[in-house]
């Protein structure tokens, strides 16, 4: 897939699911979770013991799910996902050789950003998005504010975000969210229904 369609599929399903663990093995059944509650992009953070293995894992189990990696710290860092088959990088803040890399590789990046200034830097580097974090520090409303004089930016709002409030981030012009533990935690029957809300809730908030 191009950037571009990388990118149209995360909005097009409005939420990001964000896997980490303690092990390799529980993040890969948190993501088996998502992927058969209906999610189908996933972000597998870096934090995660051999966190570019279970990228392959899921690659290679579901190659029609997009599946990307997070917490993308530096270039040798970004090679690496995107070796194991990450679509996309996404950092919690702006490194300009993550971007070069993830794009020299063809992955879509997303770093993140705090302020406007930070959104406007992350774009002029090329970003395809920006990762809002932490979203704690933000409102809806804020979000709103800012992308009044910033239409073109592409923002995910990321941390602390639930499947109540999500809604109300993309209403406000949030192409997706990023969700953790609050969505991917549980029985796979405890993800596929807080899945369902959300995804129904999301395409209201389009409506």
């Amino acid at each position: 897939m191009y950037r571009w369609q990388i990118m149209s599929a995360v909005a097009e399903h409005g939420v990001v699911a964000i896997v980490r663990a303690d092990t390799a093995e529980r993040a890969t059944d948190r993501a088996r979770h998502c992927l058969e509650a209906g999610l189908s992009v996933l972000e597998v953070s870096l934090t995660t013991p051999d966190a570019t293995e279970v990228v392959r894992t899921l690659r290679r189990e579901h190659p029609d799910a997009l599946v990307g990696a997070g917490t993308v710290l530096d270039a040798e860092s970004a090679h690496a996902a995107v070796s194991a088959g990450a679509g996309f990088l996404v950092a919690p803040s702006l490194d300009e050789e993550v971007v070069r890399t993830g794009h020299r590789y063809g992955a879509a990046v997303v770093p993140g950003a705090d302020t406007p200034t930070e959104i406007v830097r992350a774009l002029s580097a090329g970003a395809d998005a920006v990762k809002l974090f932490p979203a704690r520090a933000w409102t809806p409303r804020l979000v709103r504010d800012v992308l009044e004089p910033l239409p073109q930016a592409p923002v995910i709002p990321t941390g602390g975000i639930t499947v109540d409030d999500a809604p109300e981030w993309v209403a406000a012009g949030a192409v997706a969210v990023g969700m953790g533990s609050g969505l991917s935690a549980g029985t796979v029957e405890e993800v596929s229904e807080r899945v369902t809300t959300l995804r129904e809730r999301i395409r209201a908030a389009r409506r």
